[in-house]
């Protein structure tokens, strides 16, 4: 018998996994592999990579279990990070616009998939969870005024936009993931009087999934107002009770906006004169008839406003104020800071234009807040793991190594 063993056909799943764990152990691959397979020879078992045997017990102080998930609508990663940092292993990624795929490659080093509805199901790998940030224009309250006022479609009639959602629910249909995460703007609820809403839960309830959704408010994670909708499904094939999940609290003692502030600004993102002096008048007018538009001038030991896609255009829902200056705006770095990504410049860098990146962060998912929203998950899958206490929790489970040709 020869002592090599050549291993064909490895999943890029399984794929990523070795890579992650040579990267974490600091060993090489075949270090890695060889202590692996002794490991389970040891055991007496044969291991189904990465935790679908009884012999690997999750740590009693941890709610973290190897699990795979795809990141759909991704952006530039938000709910990844969050993902990630739970011991997710990312096996599909979909990110139609480009500015935001090469930041995503940038900090991942994945390029993402383009258009999901010209990608088929057949092409999504099995997956455990299912993460979508799907788009929000067609049912926040700005994109509903701007359509209303434009004469144009929204909702599930805008055939662009909204129509989306219906993509991730012949996904789900047809891949089956245990676990939905899907995040959209907090008016989602309440859009076309409710009637999105209905058509959104009916169709998740009628696909067999146990339905959580909750509005959480960002600002006890992150120095900013962002009410989101945050709905959790779990489906009814894998869990057939409901189960006793529940959203995580929001922490009362939450950063205040100064604590992310640069020291020392490029003095370009001053606002001049001209842009000060207009932005004044323009919140007078309204003022005058009434209404409640207007720039937001932040206090520094609060929270600021919710920061919006628009941002690069005038920066005038979050000015900072400054000494014997006219206000500024965020920096990009700053509002990097102010949507809770990792502050550290040469792992997550900024890799497209101010206006780019205004756009990215603004669109983005709070990574703080949906790594909170992936505990509670685990929370129940680590309970169902242990209630059954055999085998394979998920469905979706990595596939075993092909067996090594001798």
């Amino acid at each position: 018998m020869s002592s090599q063993l050549n291993i064909r056909n490895v999943p890029p799943d399984v794929r990523h996994w070795i890579r992650r764990e040579t990267e974490r152990t600091q060993q090489k691959q075949n270090e890695f592999l060889i202590g692996t397979l002794r490991q389970a020879a040891q055991l007496s078992y044969t291991p189904a990579l990465p935790f679908d045997s009884p012999q690997i017990r999750p740590s009693p102080r941890d709610h973290r279990l190897p699990f795979s998930f795809i990141d759909l609508f991704a952006g530039i990663g938000g709910f990844r990070i969050a993902l990630e940092e739970n011991g997710g292993s990312c096996v599909f990624t979909s990110e139609w616009d480009r500015y935001s795929q090469r930041t995503y490659h940038k900090w991942f080093g994945e390029l993402p998939r383009g258009d999901i509805t010209k990608i088929h199901p057949s092409e999504i790998p099995d997956h455990d969870i299912l993460a979508a940030g799907f788009p929000c224009q067609p049912f926040s309250i700005a994109g509903v005024s701007k359509k209303n006022s434009l004469g144009r479609l929204h909702g599930f009639d805008c055939v662009t936009q909204g129509n989306l959602f219906f993509n991730i629910a012949t996904i789900a249909q047809i891949k089956r993931p245990p676990v939905l995460l899907l995040e959209n703007v907090k008016n989602l609820k309440s859009h076309d009087q409710g009637r999105t809403w209905k058509t959104i839960y009916a169709t998740l309830d009628g696909l067999g999934y146990w339905i959580f959704a909750e509005i959480i408010d960002a600002a006890g994670w992150v120095p900013q107002h962002r009410e989101r909708v945050y709905i959790v499904c779990f489906d009814k094939q894998v869990f057939r009770t409901r189960p006793a999940f529940q959203f995580p609290a929001s922490p009362t003692n939450g950063p205040a906006l100064q604590d992310i502030l640069e020291s020392n600004p490029d003095p370009k993102y001053t606002l001049t004169d001209h842009l000060w002096k207009y932005l004044q008048e323009y919140a007078e007018r309204h003022k005058e008839k009434g209404n409640g538009f207007g720039f937001g001038l932040a206090d520094l030991r609060g929270v600021t406003r919710t920061l919006s896609a628009r941002y690069y255009k005038d920066g005038s829902e979050i000015l900072i104020p400054q000494p014997r200056k006219t206000p500024r705006r965020l920096t990009p770095r700053e509002c990097q800071r102010l949507m809770g990504f990792p502050d550290d410049p040469d792992r997550y860098p900024i890799v497209v234009s101010d206006t780019q990146a205004y756009r990215q962060f603004g669109n983005a998912v709070v990574p703080k807040v949906a790594a909170e929203v992936v505990r509670s998950i685990l929370v129940v899958l680590r309970s169902e793991w242990e209630r059954r206490n055999k085998g394979c929790l998920l469905k979706c489970a990595i596939p075993e190594l092909e067996q090594a040709a001798v």
